[in-house]
């Protein structure tokens, strides 16, 4: 087919167009021109400024996009398939040899295959004729359209109320959806498919989904503007400003995968219900994090010390069960005998029934191995319906496994009291800090002395881990402690705690032990 074939057609403004089959195409790096708009362009490439030349002004020329914005001297296969042919009205040369150029679109056209590649790019085309239908589908199609778009314009400040009136004045269909899809936020793979469907009904069932995705945009925006105005709260408003950013660039597709990992990150902060120390001290280190570089060392410090600000129950408490008899028959379930033991464990919950904020003693089982104190913890814990942490304190010698190591040193964590909590996944479960009599002491430390605060009432409220460097509150932890003798536990934390002897079993009680639990629970265990 020679180039020299001419084609006559209409454009969608009704303008009768005669020109040739082979144009020159000007390449644009993320700019999608559409019938009916006019659109400013920088020319700064050797090739399109011969193609605008070739073209001259007034004259008609290609504008194709690039598949990728950063290819500097792109051919047909580097170009999307569909372009628009547009009239260059005006001409302005600029600093450095380029120029600025107003272009005009007129038809939708594909392109076919390339004539010439220099000096300029020289494409085949055929043009897309408009398929005009004046259906009750369309009209449907078209008010529809109208709707969302109206009610974009009222969500959005910065539409005139103006642009109401312009677009119900359109002649047709086709000039309505491709002005409002000239003005839409859309990716430039979204353009390309508005400028290649033909029939002007398709392009308006395409922009309705568009529109309607627009319009819960604005309306988030309005909804956050307005609560944020009502909240007096700066760190609220900053929140809900930033969910905000968020949802807008979640829609648009413009999310940085950095920016995903702070903003999970203060979600989860927000969600941890953090008391007002430890939030400034997360948002310092958020904002620490935020302008570390993505290889920075640093990084992975800060993101694992913010993982357990987020992860500890600072709000989050389950609730007491506080209800003597079921209490008195889990006990007697689980446990033979050690009546005294049982009764000084319910006036000891009865307490707390009539005073729940009253500060309670810390209580230590004391007892030779097997007697049941460990299991005793976590009778207690079932009976009230809190959870169960347990941290062994056998063998251990250093203070930095109460109080947790310092940020400074490599491999750095909290101490065992916040570890524990953690997986507790509460701030009032009952803890047991087993074999406390075992402790032990040296050059590191004395982690007895870290247990004092641990276990006084009048100072746990603001328990300091060397990790964390803000206060954490124990006030609400049952502590429950274990020891084989008390005359190995230093007299200053013996004297924090009510020590509750279990003697050891007579011979008779073992035998109903064994009968009663011992045998039963092997016979299930090994399937009889």
């Amino acid at each position: 087919m020679s180039e020299d074939r001419v084609i006559r057609t209409r454009t969608p403004m009704g303008e009768d167009l005669i020109l040739r089959e082979v144009m020159p195409l000007l390449p644009v790096r993320d700019a999608v021109v559409f019938p009916g708009m006019t659109v400013p362009l920088a020319v700064g490439r050797a090739g399109s400024l011969a193609a605008l030349e070739a073209a001259g002004a007034g004259g008609l020329l290609v504008i194709g996009t690039q598949r990728d914005p950063h290819t500097e001297d792109p051919g047909l296969e580097e170009l999307y398939e569909y372009a628009c042919l547009g009239r260059v009205v005006r001409v302005v040369d600029t600093r450095g040899g380029g120029k600025q150029t107003i272009v005009v679109g007129l038809l939708r056209v594909r392109l076919r295959d390339t004539e010439s590649a220099s000096p300029h790019l020289r494409v085949r085309i055929d043009v897309i004729e408009e398929q005009e239908s004046d259906d009750p589908e369309s009209r449907l199609a078209r008010q529809r359209v109208l709707e969302l778009a109206h009610r974009v314009i009222d969500l959005r400040d910065d539409y005139p109320n103006e642009w109401k009136q312009g677009l119900s004045e359109l002649p047709n269909a086709s000039m309505l959806a491709d002005l409002i899809a000239s003005n839409l936020p859309l990716s430039p793979e979204q353009r390309i498919a508005l400028l290649a469907e033909g029939r002007p009904v398709a392009r308006l069932g395409l922009l309705t989904e568009h529109l309607e995705r627009e319009v819960t945009i604005a309306e988030t925006q309005r909804s956050f503007q307005d609560r944020t105005q009502e909240d007096e709260d700066p760190a609220q408003r900053e929140r809900l400003l930033r969910r905000r950013m968020r949802d807008i660039q979640a829609e648009l597709g413009e999310s940085d995968l950095g920016q995903q990992e702070i903003d999970e990150l203060r979600d989860r902060l927000d969600e941890a219900g953090l008391p007002e120390e430890a939030q400034e001290q997360a948002d310092r280190e958020l904002k620490r994090l935020m302008s570390l570089a993505p290889q920075a060392p640093e990084r992975h410090l800060i993101r694992t010390y913010l993982d357990w600000m987020a992860d500890l129950p600072w709000s989050t408490q389950t609730e007491d069960l506080l209800d003597l008899t079921r209490t008195r028959e889990i006990l007697d379930e689980d446990h033979h005998g050690l009546d005294k033991v049982k009764e000084r464990i319910l006036e000891y919950l009865a307490v707390r029934k009539l005073a729940p904020d009253a500060k309670a003693p810390i209580l230590c089982f004391v007892g030779p191995p097997g007697v049941g104190k460990t299991s005793l913890g976590r009778s207690i814990a079932r009976s009230i319906g809190r959870n169960f942490a347990r941290a062994s304190l056998g063998g251990v010698r250093d203070e930095a496994e109460i109080r947790g190591h310092r940020r400074t040193y490599v491999g750095s964590m909290p101490g065992r009291i916040l570890q524990s909590l953690r997986r507790a996944g509460s701030r009032n479960p009952v803890f047991l800090l087993d074999e406390i009599d075992k402790l032990g002491a040296d050059f590191r430390g004395d982690p007895s002395s870290a247990l004092l605060e641990v276990l006084d009432p009048e100072q746990n409220q603001s328990f300091s881990d060397h990790y964390l460097e803000v206060s954490f509150d124990l006030s609400r932890v049952l502590f429950i402690a274990t020891a084989n003798t008390r005359s190995t536990i230093p007299p200053a934390l013996l004297d924090r705690m009510e020590v509750i002897e279990l003697p050891g079993y007579t011979d008779s009680e073992k035998r109903a032990i064994a009968s009663s639990h011992l045998i039963p629970k092997q016979s299930a265990a090994h399937g009889l």
